[in-house]
């Protein structure tokens, strides 16, 4: 694990972006595509902004494939909607052609069918089956919950169990509700994961990510092991209440 602190979310966002630049370029070098899983918050948020003001030459868009590591049970025009967030801070500028965005359906009544059919999305566009082990995401973005959970992985829920599906319906009791989530096998089958974390408020779930040992169940984050390369990019508010 690579643990970078930096002075501000800013800073976060353009280090962001130079590792999407990275990872997008050798991507489409090595295999003729950049496949990104997005999550969603107020960090991405700064990076999304940044992406969509670069020279639209300066990226791959034409290879790039975008998908959501969680969903809330929302439509795609609900204010909290993850996939609206990222239409308004970047889809709407790059015009990425709609076969390259693959949204997370949170608005169905059916959630486990809308994770079964994700997954038959994910499957098709990295032309895999869905019987064989979870494809590689060339980026993985994460956050961090207060809470230590990470995409809608919370703090003893079900989905923290799975191990062979790539995406389920997650029952969220502290929140009433439930959401679409990645699931650790597909997070840790990835090439690269970025976290970004920002905040003193992040600071104790920080902390307990961070130590020596602990509990998946109380802060979900831990569990994030991925086969390729992890790196955290965290602001100096939160390293510094962490570290008190």
């Amino acid at each position: 694990m690579n643990l970078t602190i930096l002075p501000d979310a800013e800073t976060i966002a353009a280090t962001a972006l130079a590792a999407w630049e990275r990872d997008a370029t050798a991507a489409v070098e090595a295999r003729g595509a950049f496949r990104v899983l997005l999550s969603g918050g107020s960090t991405p948020r700064k990076l999304f902004h940044l992406l969509a003001s670069a020279p639209h030459d300066a990226l791959p868009w034409d290879a790039t494939h975008l998908f959501w590591g969680d969903e809330r049970s929302v439509g795609p025009d609900h204010p909290d909607s993850n996939y609206r967030m990222t239409r308004e801070t970047l889809l709407d500028t790059i015009g990425l052609p709609a076969a390259q965005v693959h949204r997370l359906e949170g608005e169905r009544a059916d959630l486990d069918g809308a994770a079964r059919d994700y997954e038959h999305v994910v499957a098709e566009a990295f032309d895999t089956p869905l019987d064989s082990p979870p494809p590689a995401f060339d980026l993985v973005l994460l956050g961090l919950g207060t809470d230590a959970h990470t995409a809608s992985l919370f703090p003893h829920t079900a989905a923290l169990a799975e191990r062979r599906r790539w995406f389920v319906a997650n029952d969220v009791p502290q929140l009433a509700t439930r959401r679409l989530t990645a699931t650790y096998p597909l997070l840790n089958a990835a090439r690269a994961i970025l976290f970004l974390v920002a905040g003193a408020d992040k600071a104790n779930a920080l902390a307990r990510v961070r130590a020596p040992s602990g509990d998946v169940a109380d802060a979900p984050a831990r569990g994030i092991r991925p086969a390729g390369t992890l790196e955290w990019l965290i602001d100096a508010a939160a390293a510094a209440a962490a570290s008190t």
